[in-house]
């Protein structure tokens, strides 16, 4: 995810803190510390509401952790590629590869809202336990709560939900057909999000802040899921399809020196594409340059600014090698990113692979399909 930092370890896995995580706690802590633990424990001072809200939010984010890791952990069991943990404003985001089989699949989705009910159910023993430390004892209470309110919703069927995985996970081993189990998770992801915005806006117009909260929850279950619609669509068509078979060549590049004023009189102007790969001076790709974007660059700063610096860096673009299966190449692509990859032999660009080219393999699977019957 971009726009994160990362800050160490969890099991081997590395950990990347989001930007909006100190949003996250800031909305909780203030949450907690002004309006829930002052009807729960009237007549404690304003310190004391301060910091137990504080500490509230801070177990909270560790209880998210949680969640993830035992995402991570279960994956990592089953042989499968777990590459990082990221927490932001929305909850966390465990990045990894697809499972092979249903059952690893199955476990590797309910892991997460298990953690969260087990949490929650230390906490409200917790809490309970500490009775006569009455602050201490809301705010377990409060976290236990709201774990198991995370579990459950993460159990709703629907996609990008843990529920809509597991749900995923049964229809794929009850009938064989992971595309079909893809499809209807996704779509049951979009409705769930429907709903959630629809909810979310009834709660604000009836006054009540938090529905805020649920229609951002709402708009991102939508946004995700018809992402992974589409890549469960194209999933039938690039299987079996190497990055190789889909590329175009010969490519035209841009060298990454020359100015967004030369780039735009030399380049840009008799470009045929509306992307083009950087290359520095040793003739290696260093970033991807999507042309609309020396549009924004104010006049005075053309001759100045150098085309790297308006570019997306190659650490954030999608590369595959020529032999890489195309359907593994897709699933790297976050959300919003676009159908940009640049294939690379080692250091040299080979090609680059665009939504052109994947609607290309699309139709002649169609076609294909067409002949059969």
């Amino acid at each position: 995810m971009k726009s994160s930092v990362r800050m160490g370890q969890v099991f081997g896995v590395p950990l990347r803190i989001h930007w909006t995580v100190p949003l996250l706690v800031v909305l909780f802590g203030y949450g907690l510390g002004s309006q829930t633990l002052p009807v729960w424990i009237p007549d404690q001072s304003n310190a004391t509401y301060t910091v137990a809200g504080l500490a509230g939010a801070l177990l909270l984010l560790g209880s998210l952790l949680a969640h993830e890791a035992a995402h991570a952990l279960t994956a990592r069991r089953k042989g499968i590629e777990v590459k990082s943990i990221t927490l932001w404003a929305l909850g966390g985001l465990t990045e990894m590869g697809r499972p092979r089989a249903a059952g690893a699949a199955f476990l590797v989705a309910v892991s997460g809202p298990l953690a969260s009910l087990i949490v929650g159910a230390a906490a409200l023993g917790a809490g309970i336990a500490l009775s006569g430390w009455a602050v201490g004892a809301a705010v377990l209470v409060w976290l236990g709560w709201v774990n198991f309110v995370l579990g459950v919703f993460n159990l709703l069927p629907a996609a990008p939900l843990d529920g809509g995985r597991v749900v995923q996970a049964l229809m794929w081993w009850r009938t064989g057909d992971r595309d079909r189990a893809d499809r209807a998770a996704a779509r049951s992801g979009q409705v769930l999000g429907i709903v959630l915005i629809a909810a979310g806006w009834i709660l604000v117009l009836r006054g009540a802040p938090s529905g805020l909260w649920l229609t951002v929850i709402g708009f991102f279950v939508v946004i995700v899921a018809g992402a992974e619609r589409q890549r469960a669509k194209l999933a039938p068509a690039l299987r079996g399809v190497r990055a190789s078979e889909a590329m175009a060549t010969p490519v035209e590049t841009c060298p990454d020196w020359l100015t967004v004023q030369r780039c735009v009189d030399d380049v840009a102007l008799p470009a045929r594409h509306a992307t083009l790969p950087l290359i520095d001076f040793e003739g290696r790709p260093s970033g991807l340059l999507h042309l609309p974007q020396l549009a924004r660059i104010p006049a005075a700063q053309r001759e100045t600014s150098r085309v790297r610096d308006v570019a997306t860096p190659l650490s954030q673009c999608t590369t595959c090698a020529p032999d890489d299966l195309l359907e593994d190449v897709v699933e790297k692509l976050r959300p919003g990113s676009g159908m940009r990859i640049l294939v690379t032999d080692g250091q040299r660009l080979v090609g680059i692979i665009t939504s052109r080219d994947i609607t290309r393999i699309v139709q002649r699977h169609a076609l294909r399909g067409t002949e059969s019957r």
